[in-house]
């Protein structure tokens, strides 16, 4: 593989991924048990998932990178426009192009699938892809790349890949949602909780640097038991065996959150991220193969 591949599919972040594919794969569970899964407006909905991830990835390393946010004292893997390894121009064109050649189409086959719906839901996603990194109060600046993470990578998700293929938006695909969101907020908690340090020098108010790392220890945990929650109120709500499967998932990360109980800080943390990207894939198999078995 030529070094110029490796570092486009590196930046395009493939371990942060199983946030966009997790609601899409759990989504079309539950389609499935509906007896509406739809493959062409399914595989529109995970390609336009995949492609707003990977272009919020791009801007973010753009906008880091241009604006001086990564330095060498970076304590996660270096970004490629900070490094050098792709310029900041050809990383702006690449973020462009990926929304006009794969999420655009995925959106207009969700429009004629779902409805007028997914017009403004796609614009505000791309949009957002944006806006986590750039301009002045963007999201991962001011301490709302938590909430936003939940809501698009949860309950708005995992109805939407439903919606996409029924044209009805379930209350229970929103509730089995909440569970992908939690854990793509542990995933952005860990993220923040290791670079408070940095962050707080760069001046960006991230929840870790405005609330302090106690809270965001605490809050990791939290995600975890809200995650069982949910498990046990689908598991009273609707006759399926998601909820004993899924446990797993959250069961994984019980080390994960006995270590960043305990204090640990720094690069260490990045095992903690690979772990709960980790935990968010399987989860999102554990659930879709209890809905579809």
């Amino acid at each position: 593989m030529s070094s110029t591949l490796s570092n486009w599919i590196a930046a395009t972040r493939p371990k942060t991924l199983s946030a966009a594919i997790t609601p899409v794969a759990m989504g079309c569970a539950v389609a499935h048990s509906e007896g509406a899964l739809r493959w062409k407006p399914a595989l529109a909905a995970l390609l336009g998932a995949l492609a707003v991830q990977i272009a919020c990835n791009f801007a973010n390393d753009y906008f880091d990178g241009v604006q001086g946010t990564d330095t060498v004292d970076r304590l996660g893997p270096r970004r490629a426009v900070a490094s050098g390894l792709i310029s900041p121009q050809a990383m702006w064109r690449a973020t462009w192009l990926v929304l006009a050649l794969v999420a655009l189409p995925a959106c207009v086959v969700l429009i004629s699938s779902g409805g007028w719906i997914f017009a403004p839901l796609g614009a505000v996603s791309v949009a957002l892809a944006f806006a986590y990194s750039g301009g002045t109060y963007a999201l991962s600046r001011t301490g709302l790349g938590e909430p936003f993470a939940f809501l698009f990578f949860g309950p708005i998700a995992v109805a939407a890949t439903v919606a996409g293929q029924t044209g009805e938006w379930s209350s229970i695909a929103a509730l089995a949602g909440c569970a992908p969101g939690l854990l793509a907020t542990a995933l952005i908690c860990v993220n923040n909780l290791r670079d408070e340090p940095t962050d707080r020098i760069a001046g960006r108010r991230t929840l870790a640097v405005r609330f302090g790392q106690a809270p965001m220890r605490a809050l990791y945990i939290a995600t975890l038991g809200g995650v069982v929650a949910i498990n046990m109120a689908g598991a009273l709500m609707h006759d399926h065996r998601w909820s004993l499967l899924a446990l797993a998932a959250p069961a994984l990360l019980l080390p994960s959150a006995w270590r960043i109980a305990r204090g640990s800080a720094g690069r260490a943390l990045n095992r903690e991220l690979v772990l709960t990207g980790f935990a968010l894939l399987l989860y999102g198999a554990l659930f879709t193969a209890g809905w579809v078995a």
